[in-house]
């Protein structure tokens, strides 16, 4: 039986006197793959920045049972590529908490690195600049990023924008393994209605401020 790790109640949320969402109400599972659509306006962003605590909710509750969240926002990308940062030292940022007062890597630190690098695909690019990699290649370095900190829920923000067919491909291969082998429960706003069909456990679908839940009968 799987445990209950995001809980929303009675949901309502009001921007400039206009109702952006209301009366939302749903569950998320340990381990399952979730993803929020509808059109443009229709709410999706901001009820993800509701649940992850970047906007309050008007009325409502938002219950999150899990110690560990990763967020991957829009805006990830949008950074100065001559940024001198190569992809580990991008992912040690993470790990700073962990490093002792002189923020040395030591070896458990880059073995980490290494790991993370590796479920994404992209280890043999670590020592490469940031800057200097395609938008899809940095889009899986942000991804090894958020898994260095071991969450055990991912929320995404349309995080194939820009991306090319073949980045998109390889996004869409990782988060079926991080979500099927690893058992991380993916939340992700997006605009590929298509694809969630054939990939989510449920479909949060949005319209005129109200929600619509699908479920789909797949192998969790």
């Amino acid at each position: 039986m799987h445990k209950i790790v995001l809980e929303v109640k009675n949901l309502a949320f009001t921007y400039e006197k206009k109702c952006v969402l209301k009366d939302i109400n749903f569950t998320i599972e340990d381990g399952e793959y979730v993803g929020i659509i509808g059109e443009n306006g229709s709410g999706k962003s901001t009820l993800l920045n509701i649940l992850i605590g970047n906007l309050k909710p008007m009325h409502g509750t938002v219950n999150i049972y899990a110690e560990k969240i990763g967020y991957l926002s829009q805006q990830v990308r949008n950074f100065n590529k001559k940024f001198p940062a190569t992809v580990e030292e991008i992912i040690a940022a993470n790990l700073y908490s962990e490093m002792g007062l002189f923020k040395i890597l030591n070896k458990e630190h880059k073995e980490k690195i290494d790991y993370v690098l590796d479920l994404v695909n992209m280890k043999e690019y670590k020592s490469r600049l940031i800057g200097n990699l395609s938008g899809g290649q940095q889009q899986r370095v942000f991804v090894a990023r958020l898994l260095v900190n071991d969450p055990e829920i991912i929320f995404m923000d349309e995080p194939i924008v820009g991306l090319d067919e073949d980045s998109i491909r390889s996004f869409y291969d990782i988060m079926d393994k991080l979500n099927s082998e690893l058992g991380i429960t993916i939340i992700m706003v997006t605009h590929d209605t298509m694809t969630m069909g054939k990939k989510a456990h449920k479909i949060i679908s949005l319209q005129d401020t109200e929600m619509k839940m699908h479920t789909h009968n797949l192998q969790k």
